[in-house]
């Protein structure tokens, strides 16, 4: 990838770069449209050439709606083959995550049917965005799916107290665990916002204010611009937490402090700007992160860091550096703040040389020496945050990015 010359603003808008996102983007839909549709349901995992993984079986509910986020994304772009998988996706969250006895949906299926039983907050945030992004492109179920996860979010995960959302249940919605995190709150977050652009209706908007606030306004801004992880059932921040590898680890991690830089500033452009802390909290927090969760060595993000800002693990992961490139973008087009653009070029550069592979996919994880490993993840990480990272430079910043291609293809529409 060759960036413009000069200003670091120029590089962002350099027309070579912005054909360089696009084919990037084009890339990856190529990648997971041919072999992605499992027909017994769900989408297969594909390994670095892009083949189906015959033993990666299970199906994961942020897998599926991650897909029908993506590929309505697509539909909009004009790819033909995008509507087929948005179907497929749709059809799946019907038939194999909902549970049709106790309401919500599964974590999990496999050809045997429900695998992990448990309804996740993580999982049905997602589900809401699916349902966001099918209502964008007029999908004859999206209605049916918007009101029914609406019903389950407020009924069995929303704490009108808390103002957050509960994290976990069993499949008969009998509770096991009084953990509270702001991952799944986060992706909540963006859910409803994408609800709002979806339909309209200003209680999803409400209720993504309430959740940024409590977690990078009071939470972020109490641990000097560090996102806290992980809390006890009255919101309190429990630093002990020992934390499951992927969805839950240890410490902090510096690339959800990134996905909050970004996600705040486009609820505040939501707000007409009554989020008004939310442009110094953006910055702030996109600074620490990249002041402490960088790798002046060798290049990218660390996966976690300490309390202290010491580095807790040290493996590179594709994703805090696809939300990193997508924040630079966001913030550098709010701010015009040259430190914002100089990012956006450092973090494409790395991403260029480390991550993104001759098929379009993205290594997954990278060790100390940035040499590809396997670690964390089977196969090819699913398409959601690269693609993001490629179209949200393109397209308005004031928006989530199925609204923003959305306005851009169709300018005259509203709310579909």
């Amino acid at each position: 990838m060759k960036l413009a010359s000069g200003p670091a603003t120029a590089q962002r808008r350099d027309p070579s770069h912005r054909a360089w996102l696009r084919s990037k983007a084009d890339a990856l839909f190529e990648f997971f449209e041919p072999r992605s549709i499992d027909r017994s349901g769900g989408f297969a995992v594909l390994d670095e050439a892009g083949q189906p993984m015959v033993a990666a079986g299970e199906r994961e509910l942020h897998a599926t709606t991650r897909m029908i986020h993506c590929f309505a994304i697509g539909h909009l772009l004009g790819r033909k083959g995008a509507a087929a998988i948005v179907d497929h996706g749709l059809r799946t969250l019907r038939v194999n995550h909902r549970d049709g006895k106790h309401g919500g949906y599964f974590w999990s299926f496999d050809r045997n049917g429900p695998r992990t039983r448990d309804k996740l907050t993580y999982g049905h945030g997602f589900v809401l965005l699916a349902g966001a992004a099918a209502k964008m492109i007029g999908h004859p179920d999206a209605n049916a799916l918007i009101a029914d996860i609406s019903e389950v979010l407020e009924k069995r995960f929303w704490d009108a107290e808390q103002q957050a959302s509960r994290e976990e249940f069993r499949e008969d919605w009998s509770s096991f665990s009084d953990y509270r995190g702001q991952n799944a709150n986060m992706h909540l977050t963006e859910a409803l916002m994408a609800a709002f652009e979806a339909t309209g209706e200003t209680e999803f908007l409400r209720k993504a204010g309430r959740i940024a606030e409590r977690i990078v306004n009071v939470n972020a801004r109490a641990a000097d611009w560090r996102v806290p992880e992980h809390y006890r059932a009255d919101w309190t921040v429990d630093r002990d937490y020992s934390g499951s590898v992927v969805f839950r680890p240890a410490g902090l991690t510096p690339g959800h402090a990134l996905e909050w830089s970004r996600l705040i500033m486009q609820l505040h452009a939501l707000t007409n700007g009554a989020a008004d802390w939310a442009p110094e909290a953006a910055g702030l927090l996109f600074r620490r992160a990249v002041a402490q969760g960088w790798d002046t060595r060798m290049g990218g993000f660390y996966y976690t860091t300490e309390f202290d800002g010491s580095v807790r693990v040290r493996d590179r992961l594709w994703w805090p550096v696809c939300e990193g490139a997508a924040a630079a973008a966001v913030i550098a087009e709010h701010a015009r703040d040259e430190f914002f653009d100089g990012w956006y070029g450092r973090i494409w550069e790395f991403a260029d040389q480390r991550m993104i592979e001759a098929s379009g996919a993205w290594t997954p994880q990278l060790d100390d020496d940035c040499k590809p490993i396997q670690g964390y993840f089977t196969g090819r990480g699913d398409i959601y945050h690269a693609l993001q990272a490629c179209l949200i430079p393109l397209y308005s910043a004031k928006k989530g990015i199925v609204a923003a291609v959305h306005e851009a293809v169709a300018p005259s529409a509203g709310p579909a």
